[in-house]
This record gives structure tokens, C-alpha cells and sequence, in this order.
């Protein structure tokens, strides 16, 4: 009977389901060792008093090598006991061999995401999901508590602009935590202050100056979340002027892009025929 609902035993037909993708919920260490092995029988139970305390930040999962040598094989394992940490379905931690207590504590403390990390992680799987206005209250919540949080900063940027609130986004980026962020933040700056000025925007102006109104309407499809729309209008207004408004429609779009990630279809796409045009 096992000592917790976070303690199971796995074998080879259960470790994708319950190691691999359980590890995109929640972080999952995994303990090879075998019967016969004595410093296996010391750190078991350690893991296992750490699991029972964790409450669910983290999953321990025990496989005897003896009854699954593929998993043994598959994982490099060449000798027990040995600990890996499972995150994203993918192996991000590990060590050999029987550790002290406080050694294992440490190695497990760094696994575990602290509330407001797990805030964070919670509120860009609403942006990755394109629930823009829930990350936006998400980021919201974890600024309220810490407005020094760079990370709940550039999602809170990166939600508001999605839904073309310009002017907000500016107002985060303008009170900017100092960090590592702070770069990905900057390239977001020119879209944010392009959707800002397309708020106050004068639609008379607009009908008078057709590449204006076009970089004008790029916005509307921004805010509709028509991205693919948006970009079609300001890569045909490159071709008609490349250095319109001092490069703008190109910031835009690399902003754009930076907004997305690089492995979002549309910056691949996008990209490519942005290089085209300007080379």
C-alpha cells in the first residue's frame, strides 16, 4: 500500500502516462533503485518523507530496475540509486547515489516552483491558450502582491497587447522592473506604442492619408485578434514604402513577432516574407 497518493510505483507501461506527461502538471522525481541495493534503502525513504511533506508540489515515482531494465537502458541509468527530475516531459535534474537528507531537501526545493512562480506558470498557460483577459487578471493578482515581479510584468505586457490595450501596456513597461525581462519587454515597446497611438487615432486623417489609414486598420485587426490580417496590411505597406514612418509597420512587426515567439506558424511565415520584402 503506498504511503501517499504523490508515492507510486511505476513500470514500463506506465511510465509515459504517469511520469512523462503527468511531469507537464506538476514536477515528477523518479527514483531507479532495486531490491538488493543497501544506499537504495536509505534514500528511498528520504525521498518518500519529502514527497509525503511536499502535499503535491511534486510527484515521487519508484522504478525497479530489475523489473524494467528498458527504462534503465532508455534513461542512462548505470548505477542505483539514481534520482531524476521530470518537468515538461523532459529530464531537468538528477544525481547518483545515496545523499544526505538535507542534500535531497535542496535538490527537491529547487524542483518545486514557490507560489508566486506558480502563479506565473498558471497565468501564461491562460496566455498560451489565448484566455487574454484571464492572464491579464493573473499577471494582475501577482503584480498586486509583488510589482517588482519581472516575469508577472512581461506576461501582464504580453496579455494587455493581445488585446490591443496599448496605452496600459505602455503604463507596465514605463515602471518596468529592472531584470532580465526588462529586454524582451523593450521589443514589445513599439507595438504597445503603436496600438496607444491608434486608440487617439482621427479617422478623418486616416481617409487622407491611405498609408496612414492602412497602419490605422492594421490596428483594428489587432484588436479584433485577426494577427494574420494585421500583417498582410503592413508587409503590403513595406512594399509600397519601406521606411514609412521612420520603419514603423517593420517595428510593428517584429514586435509582433517577439509577442507570438519564434515558434508560433505566423512568425515563421510572417518573418520569411518580411526578410523578402526588406532584402
Amino acid at each position: 500500500m503506498s504511503l501517499s497518493e504523490n508515492i507510486i510505483n511505476v513500470d514500463e507501461s506506465t511510465f509515459q502516462a504517469e511520469v512523462v506527461e503527468r511531469s507537464h502538471e506538476v514536477p515528477v522525481v523518479v527514483d531507479f533503485w532495486a531490491v538488493w541495493c543497501g544506499p537504495c534503502r536509505v534514500l528511498g525513504p528520504i525521498l518518500e518523507r519529502l514527497a509525503i511533506e511536499a502535499g503535491g508540489a511534486f510527484r515521487l515515482a519508484k522504478v525497479d530496475v530489475d523489473q524494467n531494465p528498458n527504462l534503465a537502458i532508455r534513461y542512462g541509468v548505470q548505477g542505483i540509486p539514481a534520482v531524476k527530475a521530470f518537468s515538461q516531459g523532459e529530464v531537468k535534474a538528477e544525481f547518483v547515489g545515496a545523499q544526505p537528507e538535507a542534500a535531497v531537501r535542496r535538490f527537491v526545493t529547487r524542483l518545486v516552483p514557490n507560489p508566486a512562480e506558480q502563479a506565473v506558470a498558471d497565468a501564461r498557460s491562460l496566455l498560451a491558450t489565448r484566455h487574454w483577459s484571464e492572464a491579464e487578471e493573473s499577471f494582475r493578482r501577482v503584480r498586486l502582491a509583488d510589482d517588482t515581479n519581472a516575469p508577472a510584468a512581461l506576461g501582464l505586457v504580453k496579455a494587455l497587447l493581445m488585446q490591443a490595450k496599448g496605452g496600459e501596456a505602455l503604463e507596465v513597461l514605463h515602471g518596468f522592473p529592472a531584470s532580465t525581462e526588462w529586454v524582451s519587454a523593450e521589443q514589445l515597446r513599439p507595438l504597445a506604442e503603436f496600438l496607444a497611438a491608434a486608440e487617439q487615432a482621427n479617422a478623418a486623417e486616416d481617409e487622407s492619408l491611405p498609408l496612414q489609414a492602412s497602419l490605422h486598420h492594421a490596428a483594428r485587426l489587432i484588436a479584433r485578434g485577426n494577427l494574420a490580417g494585421a500583417m498582410d496590411g503592413l508587409l503590403e505597406i513595406l512594399r509600397q514604402e519601406k521606411n514609412y514612418g521612420n520603419g514603423l509597420p517593420r517595428k510593428v512587426l517584429l514586435g509582433l513577432f517577439a509577442l507570438l515567439g519564434d515558434d508560433d506558424p505566423l512568425t515563421r511565415e510572417y518573418r520569411s516574407e518580411l526578410a523578402s520584402i526588406l532584402f
